[in-house]
């Protein structure tokens, strides 16, 4: 699935993968985050930290009519306030994909997966 954009110079077409890539990215690089976890890998409670190379396994973008969807399953950091690290992943995800691509994104949906003590 992909997002097709028609300009003036021609047709874009931005698969969900290059979305989901960088995503996966500027959510990584927010406060209390650990990284990044698959969103179908939680067994006996424990919750693989994905590589930069795997950020898609763990962020689902869905297109429903002429909205955007975004979800993302994170790992958050031990003694951080969850809703507030929510809250900025949600709006910097929003704002990235918003200044770089020039889509408008109608939600990102985040899904805590773990926490765990970061490694400084």
């Amino acid at each position: 699935m992909s997002i097709e954009l028609h300009t003036n110079d021609g047709q874009v077409t931005i698969t969900n993968d290059v979305i989901a890539t960088i995503a996966g990215g500027t959510a990584v690089e927010c406060y209390g985050i650990v990284g990044m976890a698959s969103k179908s890998q939680i067994r006996d409670g424990i919750a693989e930290i994905l590589r930069k190379e795997n950020y898609s396994r763990g962020i689902v973008v869905r297109q429903e009519d002429e909205e955007l969807h975004i979800d993302l399953y994170i790992i958050v950091s031990y003694g951080t306030k969850i809703s507030e690290v929510a809250s900025n992943v949600q709006s910097q995800v929003k704002y990235t994909l918003e200044q770089t691509l020039g889509l408008s994104i109608d939600s990102v949906n985040i899904y805590i997966q773990g926490v765990r003590v970061a490694n400084d």
